[in-house]
């Protein structure tokens, strides 16, 4: 069985210490551990872990929330939060982030290894629905032809979720058969998700299908979907963290 790799980012020394000693008793392999968010980028970028486990407090100002969005942005990696708060303003910070797990200290080490564990699993099921998703070009035609081979068979809806559809006609979509109010953009994200039922859509095809212009970026993505969100009845749209969105089939 392969041995997993981990970088520990923890700059309270004995905290490190057991750890480390708690981890390698799992059969983990450390690669190093770092007491500051710079020093833990560096080593990403060297050691290439399989996982990063993150106390949210470090010190000279080095929030660990904010190495997180760092990884988030730059990596295709998981990671998990070590914390002694359990303050729901720090909690709802870290989750924007998209941590695969979140321990708070004192740490049982038995819990810490499932949640590495149920981590590195939820990942690799990532990477591999990226692997598994639909290759060929996104545009309007080639959506439009998914949309149609999805649908009734009497009638131009497509049905997801729970109690939702698009009209393909129409293009609108109802929740319960009441039309929601979305957005051309909202619509057109939506329209994409629906369209790739169960792969995940990458930011990258997003924003070409979405913006069909230069200037958006990933943020532009996450701003849209977090406002489709918002005017979602029910939490559809799932996160492939640090790669993009999909909707369950």
């Amino acid at each position: 069985m392969e041995k997993h790799t981990i970088i520990i980012v923890e700059d309270d020394e004995i905290t490190a210490l057991n750890l480390k000693l708690s981890l390698q008793k799992h059969g983990y392999k450390i690669l190093a551990t770092c007491d500051n968010a710079l020093d833990a980028l560096l080593s990403i970028e060297k050691n290439k872990p399989h996982i990063v486990i993150i106390d949210i407090s470090l010190q000279e100002g080095s929030d660990g929330i904010a190495l997180g969005r760092k990884i988030r942005q730059n990596y295709s990696l998981p990671f998990i939060y070590l914390t002694s708060y359990s303050d729901d303003d720090i909690i709802s910070e870290a989750i924007t982030t998209e941590p695969y797990g979140y321990i708070v200290k004192p740490f049982d080490p038995s819990s810490l290894h499932a949640t590495i564990q149920m981590a590195i699993f939820k990942y690799d099921m990532e990477m591999k629905r990226i692997e598994e998703a639909n290759a060929s070009k996104i545009d309007e035609e080639s959506i439009t032809k998914l949309l149609h081979a999805k649908k009734e068979r009497d009638r131009p809806i497509v049905l997801f979720g729970t109690a939702y559809s698009v009209d393909i006609a129409k293009n609108e979509t109802c929740y319960n058969g009441q039309k929601l109010k979305l957005t051309k953009k909202e619509n057109a994200i939506l329209r994409l998700l629906v369209a790739k039922l169960g792969s995940v859509i990458t930011f990258e095809q997003a924003i070409n299908y979405v913006w069909k212009e230069n200037g958006a970026t990933e943020n532009s993505i996450r701003t849209l979907v977090w406002r489709l969100r918002s005017k979602l009845p029910t939490d559809i749209i799932k996160n492939a963290s640090g790669i993009g969105y999909y909707i369950e089939e």
